[in-house]
């Protein structure tokens, strides 16, 4: 595994904590990495040598499920349960390592377009294999098994013209843009068009770009792959730079989309930007990520006052400088799972409330970091549990919770006129799935987690 997402201190907390309370956390903790994908290569390993060059992969059938997710059981992502058929596209915005790339899910009118590829090139699940300091046979296991999965989005079908709402999407460390489908199809299925970042900050486990427009005619990507923490390096600082570049993508990223200009898409796709572009109400925008991308949420909210509300799915909060959590003060809602949390971060996660500033928390009974992730309707009903994929309770049940709870949240802050409130109740908690705040005890504060609506009083110490 590449180094965690917290520094040697907070792993020797977690690790006293952990004895103290006489319990093991089913998340991936000190020692492995909490986000995304990672924790998926741990057992395997490839058959790629890693010195070896790749070549980009070739196009597969995205009409037909393949015969190794059938035969390893695997389930299917969930459909969008709201109104709407999902479109799925992907945008380049330019030439560079610099470039905005976003997995863009929208409300389409599906005319008999093919579903979308999952992971559409073998080269990430190298990356996976770097990322992880497995064995490089991991990688090409991966990929036999994963590589022709297809989701239910439609790719490039027209885009609904009628005004939506924008969220941007901030995937964790290790991730990249597709793998929080389930998400983005559920919250374009109820209307919303979701653009899914794919950082260049060294935190995806791969990402590409093209030189120049020759590499992109002739298909040569130019690849980059996990940052390590180098030898002797600071984790805090670090991850630091990478947050504040992660904001700036998000930024950047609204830019290119909120653009009056025509956008090119270097990938030179047939799919018209143009009717997406015109359809986004550029008055109900809210950044939405998980983990490495929870801490780019609040990251966000502080540098751009364009995201009027922000959704930190089990944020990580150790990249963030202190000064941020209480400078920004647009809405904010934690959704937590049971198993990962610890007692520093929630500690952090505090210091977001005060007084006069909305601020929201639930956690998710028997849920574990990786629920929100797609993998956790993917992977092999023996695996998901070895891997902690999946915690106590059904995946489809965590992420159905999530993304109710997420779509009341919207409603209130974007002034969305749907029906959406019929969850408020989920907000704050009542379910018996759910736990207003959170379930970990911090002895260093005491607050008010689940019921801060800008007016109660909290007592900070």
């Amino acid at each position: 595994m590449p180094a965690a997402e917290h520094s040697l201190q907070e792993r020797l907390e977690v690790a006293e904590w952990k004895q103290r309370e006489g319990s093991l956390l089913r998340c991936n903790r000190p020692g492995d990495c909490p986000d995304s994908c990672l924790a998926l290569a741990q057992p395997l390993n490839w058959l790629f040598s890693p010195d070896a060059p790749i070549t980009p992969s070739e196009q597969v059938n995205q009409t037909k499920t393949p015969k190794s997710a059938a035969v390893l059981g695997q389930t299917t992502i969930p459909r969008g349960s709201g109104p709407y058929s999902v479109g799925c596209t992907d945008l380049m915005s330019q030439y560079t390592n610099k470039s905005t790339f976003l997995r863009l899910y929208y409300p389409s009118t599906d005319a008999g377009h093919p579903d979308t590829i999952w992971i559409p090139n073998k080269e990430y699940f190298f990356g996976l294999s770097k990322s992880t300091a497995t064995h490089w046979f991991v990688g090409k296991i991966m990929s036999l098994f994963f590589g022709s999965l297809t989701i239910p989005a439609s790719w490039n079908s027209p885009v609904r013209t009628d005004e939506k709402p924008l969220i941007i999407f901030s995937h964790g460390l290790g991730g990249f843009r597709t793998i929080y489908s389930a998400i983005g199809i559920e919250l374009a299925s109820h209307g919303f068009i979701v653009a899914a970042v794919e950082h260049r900050d060294g935190s995806a486990s791969a990402t590409y770009y093209f030189n120049d427009q020759a590499a992109a005619e002739e298909g040569n990507k130019s690849w980059l792959y996990f940052k390590p923490l180098e030898q002797g390096e600071e984790e805090k600082q670090l991850r630091n730079a990478q947050v504040r570049q992660r904001a700036k993508e998000c930024s950047q990223a609204l830019d290119v989309i909120l653009s009056g200009k025509p956008v090119k898409n270097v990938l030179d796709l047939e799919f018209d930007m143009q009717p997406l572009k015109d359809s986004i109400d550029r008055n109900k925008i809210a950044v939405i990520g998980h983990s490495f991308g929870g801490a780019t949420v609040i990251q966000a909210l502080n540098d751009d006052r364009r995201f009027r509300c922000g959704i930190a799915l089990d944020a990580w909060m150790l990249p963030l400088d202190d000064d941020v959590y209480s400078n920004f003060s647009q809405p904010l809602f934690f959704i937590n799972s049971e198993h990962f949390q610890y007692p520093d971060n929630i500690i952090k996660m505090k210091k977001c409330y005060l007084p006069g500033k909305e601020r929201k928390m639930i956690t998710i009974r028997g849920s574990v970091h990786l629920n929100f992730a797609d993998f956790t309707f993917t992977a092999h009903k023996i695996s998901e549990y070895i891997l902690t994929l999946k915690g106590e309770i059904d995946s489809n049940v965590v992420i159905g919770l999530s993304n109710k709870a997420s779509l009341a949240f919207l409603q209130k802050h974007l002034g969305l006129q749907k029906d959406f409130d019929k969850w408020d109740c989920l907000v704050e908690g009542e379910d018996d799935h759910l736990i207003p705040g959170t379930n970990i005890v911090t002895t260093h504060q005491d607050v008010t987690l689940h019921n801060s609506t800008g007016i109660e009083k909290q007592n900070l110490d």
